[in-house]
């Protein structure tokens, strides 16, 4: 069942605010890795290369979190746990570009040579958020 992102909180996923992205391994302990993100209207969108940790983990298993602070309110902040509904090549290297103009104001300068990129869309099925 998913969950709507509530409306007073929608500004951190606009804005150059990194989320804390909690995967599962395969032994099912956790692992926190720091990425850009976006939001499509319906689900919180994220970028990485394939063959990373990160990568790997939620193609075998699908539930993630995400926290957000506010950039000028640490204390203010959004919780989302879902699940990867998609992931996707297609469009990829185009979406990093736009995440690298929203968090750094220019063009993706850490391409690696023969990287691929790839796009997750995370359904939201939790959001909660604190500090309005």
């Amino acid at each position: 069942m998913s969950a709507a992102v509530p409306s007073e909180y929608l500004d951190l996923l606009q804005k150059p605010t990194f989320a804390h992205l909690t995967t599962l391994m395969p032994d099912g302990s956790p692992q926190v890795s720091p990425v850009w993100c976006d939001f499509d209207g319906t689900h919180v969108v994220i970028n990485s290369a394939k063959g990373r940790q990160k990568d790997r983990n939620m193609r075998r298993d699908p539930r993630v979190a995400l926290a957000l602070s506010d950039p000028e309110n640490p204390y203010r902040y959004l919780q989302v746990r879902g699940k990867i509904v998609e992931v996707t090549e297609t469009g990829a290297d185009a979406h990093i570009d736009k995440l690298s103009q929203k968090y750094l104001g220019k063009a993706y300068p850490f391409r690696q040579p023969g990287e691929v990129r790839v796009i997750y869309r995370v359904e939201p099925e939790h959001v909660s958020g604190s500090g309005n």
